[in-house]
């Protein structure tokens, strides 16, 4: 179950989905490498938006959000101070310390690309990081960014759908099939969706 305090929390702006959730999907990315054991091996990393986040990424500081995650910072203890510093030097240098241990190349032009008009299925706020060795592909994963800086990957997220599925009482996949069973069981639709 999702607290308040899971709703209401510190970060990074403008916008949850678009800086918060991507600062954490990078930060979980570098985790995962590390996890794995391939951390040492990443040569470089290269991030694509998709679907809302492809289209308005940029004004909300996703690009960024994803560099600062891949670094080892979370949305919930960076110093705001060191942010815009911290940016100008991967620019400049063009290089990355991967969870601040591995240093990694970063030509920030080829390392993030967002993509207007194009939408992975099951979710608008999509992204995928691909790690590098050379021209190996060390390790490839979708994430979504779910709002409120909430995110899954694609394997937690098909889990979700299916796990939202089986709990509902009420199958609605329609503003018209949730008015015909607000209707047909006299409920009202904030009593139906609390049924759900």
């Amino acid at each position: 179950m999702t607290s308040v305090f899971d709703m209401f929390s510190i970060g990074i702006g403008p916008s949850s989905s678009h800086t918060v959730g991507p600062m954490r999907v990078a930060f979980r990315f570098s985790k995962l490498l590390e996890h794995k054991k391939l951390l040492d091996r990443v040569s470089h990393i290269k991030t694509e938006f998709f679907g809302s986040l492809g289209q308005a990424g940029i004004g909300h500081g996703s690009g960024k959000a994803v560099i600062l995650g891949l670094a080892g910072f979370e949305p919930e203890t960076i110093d705001p101070e060191i942010i815009d510093s911290f940016l100008l030097q991967v620019e400049t240098t063009q290089r990355l310390s991967l969870l601040g241990v591995h240093d990694s190349c970063f030509p920030v032009k080829n390392a993030i690309t967002f993509h207007r008009r194009e939408t992975l299925p099951t979710h608008a706020n999509a992204m995928e990081l691909k790690a590098y060795n050379g021209d190996e592909l060390l390790l490839s994963q979708i994430f979504y960014s779910l709002g409120g800086g909430f995110i899954v990957d694609k394997r937690e997220m098909e889990s979700l759908e299916t796990t939202q599925e089986d709990n509902a009482n009420y199958s609605l996949a329609s503003g018209a099939e949730l008015l015909n069973s607000y209707k047909g069981n006299g409920f009202s639709i904030s009593a139906l969706m609390m049924e759900n």
